[in-house]
């Protein structure tokens, strides 16, 4: 009889590494399994806890020569077991592993897959190794005991510091909700870059975004980030919306860094970014369905035309049955794309304030004027005034979730209509892909609806982060679950909005001048009774609660805040006179 124990314990090993690009820094961790079971089929289960992406190893002892093991790893478990047959892109090997006489260590060499070790998908170095995704380890043969210590998981990742973001509240779901997006952003960068999940293993645009965005929220580091964006210089993908959001990485580069780097370095491909390229002289707004000459593609370093997204995926597309919906909320595309002309906006406005400051004053300046009346272009080309709304784009009168959220989000809204295009948002609900949660999250906490943020992040429909726990994932999906994307995978971090949305939105802590300097700190609590956090900065961790009518604030040496003092659960706010430094508590008024 196997004699199981219950243990727990890791040791983490630190080296350096040589990547796709030079001083790749990975992290290995040793894990013991939190959970052995044996099974009636004398075979024994190891879980880990939550899933990691790692190697495992495995100490079998009196072994005779020609005896074998079967080592069962996969994500998901059914009846028990290591589930041989999860679907989709979730993850299963089984490995062989021939065993020599005597007791010895082993640790198999992770069987390729085909398609996310080939053309741009990112490699591991050799000196780690090749890893997988998986939570769960079932062990078929042998014959001697196996002891907790005996079979260990190598999980990976970029280094990683678990306490330096924190986050508690009164509501356990979204307690819960916050650590599995924090803890998402740690197990997807086993290969140094921010890729969009284990199937592919390519960096795209958007999920760098985010991954830029909830990395910055849970730890003080930015070099993935600058990593994934030089490499997208160089291996731009196919969405238009991806293109304008290379953008946004530079300006959140800088923003919280206050490096100009970046911006320096790809100054003019940040310019050819902003797709002002295609601007219609006519219309006075962007299109990818004409304008996009080989010189133009050249600029933005692509030999094939790019193509509207809105969201992903579409109906009828990458594992979505015939006339199954997409994630776009009926979305009409048209010439002229509300959502494109919105993020084309964002870019622009943004490398105005970049290229000011680097010294191109003269096109900063120009930039800031193009901004100002593209503004005034957009909501009279997109704003249906009778209905108080944005349609998706001229030639239509549709008005989905997408159009007004991203107008919301990047301040295209005019104060009078700010309400009814709430309303709207409202109205739609979850309309969107966990990559559209975050623009849809923004916009509520923007337009002054915390208690509506809220409810959608705590939610427990089958179309919330709840959703995923309950399914059985520890790192956030592709989709909001497996019948919406039935080709999705559990590990992609452009699902893990709240990570950021939650300390930057919720409790309001968000930089107004480059590497925190200055500070705003604007709480959106809405309805929960007590919250704190604590948020990485350069200059180190900012702290915030707000608890039995009190609010306290922590600041680093360096910072001074901006404090507004929320007001029925952050609806309002009541500025506190003057700049806050270091720590100081307020009476909030009911």
């Amino acid at each position: 009889m196997r004699r199981i124990c219950l243990f727990f314990s890791a040791i983490v090993v630190c080296m350096a590494v040589q990547a796709w690009v030079p001083d790749v820094e990975l992290q290995q961790t040793r894990q013991a399994a939190s959970r052995l079971v044996l099974l009636d089929n004398g075979n024994v289960f190891a879980d880990f806890g939550r899933a990691a992406f790692g190697q495992v190893e495995i100490t079998v002892r009196n072994a005779m020569a020609g005896d074998t093991l079967r080592l069962h790893l996969g994500e998901c478990c059914r009846n028990g077991s290591v589930d041989r047959n999860p679907g989709g892109s979730r993850r299963y090997r089984v490995i062989t592993v021939p065993l020599q006489q005597g007791s010895h260590t082993y640790r198999p060499e992770i069987p390729k897959d085909a398609r996310n070790t080939s053309g741009t998908a990112i490699r591991m170095p050799s000196s780690v190794g090749e890893v997988m995704p998986f939570r769960y380890v079932e062990v078929e043969g042998g014959k001697g005991e196996i002891l907790p210590a005996d079979l260990v998981r190598i999980a990976v990742n970029v280094p990683f510091a678990d306490d330096m973001a924190y986050f508690n509240s009164s509501d356990s779901i979204l307690n819960a909700v916050w650590e599995l997006c924090r803890y998402s952003i740690k197990a997807t960068t086993f290969s140094g870059y921010y890729v969009d999940g284990d199937r592919e293993r390519i960096p795209y645009e958007a999920d760098a975004l985010i991954n830029q965005l909830c990395h910055y929220a849970t730890d003080n580091r930015y070099d993935v980030a600058r990593r994934t964006f030089a490499y997208l210089i160089e291996h731009p993908t196919w969405p238009t919306e991806w293109a304008l959001q290379m953008v946004l990485i530079a300006w959140n580069d800088y923003l919280f860094t206050g490096s100009t780097e970046l911006i320096t370095r790809y100054a003019d491909d940040l310019r050819a970014r902003t797709l002002m390229a295609l601007r219609d002289s006519t219309t006075g707004l962007i299109s990818t369905r004409h304008g996009q000459t080989p010189e133009v593609l050249r600029s933005i370093r692509r030999n094939e035309p790019i193509r509207d997204i809105v969201d992903w995926p579409h109906s009828g597309t990458l594992g979505l049955a015939k006339g199954q919906g997409g994630e776009d909320d009926g979305y009409v595309y048209t010439d002229y794309n509300t959502v494109v002309n919105a993020f084309h906006y964002a870019a622009v406005s943004r490398l105005a304030h970049m290229y000011d400051a680097i010294g191109r004053k003269a096109e900063a300046k120009e930039l800031t004027a193009y901004a100002r009346e593209f503004r005034r272009t957009f909501c009279h080309a997109f704003l249906d005034k009778r209905r108080g709304i944005f349609i998706d784009g001229i030639g239509t009168d549709h008005a989905s979730l997408h159009a007004n959220m991203f107008a919301a989000a990047f301040g295209l809204v005019p104060q009078q209509y700010r309400a009814t295009v709430a309303a709207h948002i409202k109205s739609r609900g979850m309309a969107c892909s966990v990559y559209g949660a975050q623009f849809l999250l923004e916009a509520l906490y923007d337009l002054g609806e915390p208690d509506a943020a809220l409810f959608l992040m705590t939610s427990q429909s089958d179309r919330s982060w709840m959703n995923m726990i309950r399914e059985g994932s520890t790192i956030t999906m592709e989709a909001w679950g497996n019948k919406w994307k039935p080709n999705q995978d559990w590990n992609h971090a452009w699902g893990a909005a709240p990570a950021n949305i939650i300390p930057f939105r919720l409790m309001g802590v968000r930089p107004l001048s480059p590497a925190f300097e200055e500070v705003e700190i604007r709480p959106q609590t809405g309805n929960l009774e007590k919250a704190e956090c604590r948020v990485p900065s350069p200059k180190g961790p900012i702290t915030v609660s707000i608890s039995d009518g009190q609010m306290q604030v922590n600041l680093p040496k360096g910072v001074r805040a901006k404090v507004f003092l929320p007001v029925d659960g952050g609806r309002s706010h009541q500025r506190v006179r003057g700049y806050v430094k270091g720590e100081q508590s307020w009476t909030l008024k009911k």
